[in-house]
């Protein structure tokens, strides 16, 4: 993998991230950081399934892809939110 390839891993990991945590409803408090490193597994996972069901190569825009990757990505948030927040009322 080049540098660019990495470059562009991470912007589109960090929007698939940020799409992911719009879609869960209320406040999530993780890190940006984290939401990059969701955001990139997210969009890892979403194009293999995309792949694998047989979408992520069409004439146009891949919605499916897309549709699969901030579906991760809202799974992903939802459960670090999860976790993080009953660690944090545990410790009051």
């Amino acid at each position: 993998m080049t540098l660019m390839g990495i470059i562009v891993a991470l912007i589109v990991g960090l929007i698939i991230g940020a799409l992911g945590r719009l879609v869960v409803p209320g406040r999530q408090n993780i890190p940006l950081w984290l939401t990059l490193v969701i955001g990139v597994v997210a969009a890892l996972l979403g194009t293999a399934l995309a792949r694998f069901a047989g979408v992520a190569d069409t004439n146009g825009f891949d919605w499916w892809e897309l549709i699969f990757q901030v579906a991760f990505a809202a799974i992903g948030v939802a459960i670090v939110a999860g976790v993080g927040g009953r660690r944090g009322r545990r410790a009051l």
